[in-house]
């Protein structure tokens, strides 16, 4: 007989096995793992152990705060050849995620334009402060 209290599921208010579903969220993040190290072993064969945007060096000494970021946001988007890699260090891949946050919910709050993606994978800019110099040395 199934136990009386625990979680039911919302639709149906069946108990839910909950050995079951943390088994499976278990499952989920030993696979999650086993992909990441193995994106992040090969990243770091392809490219020099180099922040790609503070240019922080790096050695097998402090190799643990370089990390591997999806240039378009998808961990599963890992082709063999890093073409959608680049290795940041750990300050600077919390701020391209947080930018990135910034952005989404600029975005619902329908006060933000998405931004062009640049070919370094930044964000081109918009504003252009001479754009009216001629006509300001023109005058006399």
């Amino acid at each position: 007989m199934a136990p009386t209290h625990g979680p039911r599921h919302g639709k149906t208010g069946k108990p839910i096995d909950t050995a079951k579903l943390d088994q499976v969220v278990a499952n989920a993040r030993k696979a999650s793992e086993e992909r990441a190290a193995g994106y992040r072993d090969q990243a770091l064969k392809l490219y020099p152990w180099v922040c790609g945007r503070c240019a922080r060096n790096f050695t097998r000494e402090n190799l643990r705060e370089l990390t591997v970021h999806h240039k378009d946001m998808d961990h599963d988007n890992n082709p063999p050849d890093g073409s959608n890699w680049e290795l940041l260090c750990i300050y600077c891949h919390d701020n391209e995620h947080q930018k990135y946050e910034e952005h989404l919910a600029a975005l619902a709050r329908g006060t933000g334009t998405p931004a062009k993606p640049t070919a370094s994978g930044g964000t081109a800019a918009t504003f252009n402060p001479f754009a009216s110099l001629g006509d300001l040395l023109k005058k006399d």
